[in-house]
């Protein structure tokens, strides 16, 4: 999990890629946790927060172009 700092120097596609990858790793947990196998249930909320910093972080970025 990358911090606020790291994330604000990315660019906008760098964080649309971190974006992707959180989403694709949410998936994977809930489908783990539906299935049984998941080891750390608590991950699923910390994987949920780094997408909203992501989008916290690329919307400030966005706003500041206009």
């Amino acid at each position: 999990m990358k911090k606020p700092s790291q994330l604000r120097e990315m660019t906008i596609e760098e964080l649309r890629q971190e974006e992707t990858d959180l989403r694709k790793e949410l998936f994977n947990l809930r489908f783990q946790k539906v299935t049984g196998e998941i080891e750390n249930p608590s991950r699923i909320g910390q994987v949920k927060k780094g997408i909203a910093r992501v989008l916290t972080v690329m919307n400030t970025k966005m706003g500041n172009k206009n």
